[in-house]
């Protein structure tokens, strides 16, 4: 599987911004994706993600703010991303794993996200 993360940019606080994450390979269906994040100077962090079943998961810091979706017949993720803040700036990663837990198996390059005040 290889990922295509885009949709990054420089936003002012408060704005919204859409993340799209295309994938290639046939069995995107069965796959778990997710969305993480990295700040400069920090760990990369766990954003969302979204199950073969559409069953969601997010960070205490973005839940009720952003959202995951998936269009299985396009191979596109998507993180829509409101109410921004300047603290979700960062370098967004789009990922995908096969088991339901554990690590990720694919990633793809980042798309960085600027957030002024």
């Amino acid at each position: 599987v290889q990922l295509q993360a885009s949709g990054g940019g420089v936003v002012q606080a408060g704005d919204s911004l859409r993340l799209s994450c295309l994938a290639s390979g046939r069995t995107f269906s069965s796959y778990v994706m997710g969305w993480f994040r990295q700040a400069p100077g920090q760990e990369r962090e766990f954003v969302a993600s979204i199950s073969r079943f559409a069953s969601t998961s997010y960070a205490d810091s973005v839940k009720g703010r952003f959202t995951i979706s998936r269009d299985t017949g396009n191979k596109v993720v998507y993180l829509q991303m409101n109410r921004l803040k300047p603290e979700d700036t960062a370098v967004y990663y789009c990922a995908a794993r096969i088991n339901v837990d554990g690590q990720y198996d694919y990633w793809g390059q980042g798309t960085l996200v600027t957030v002024s005040s």
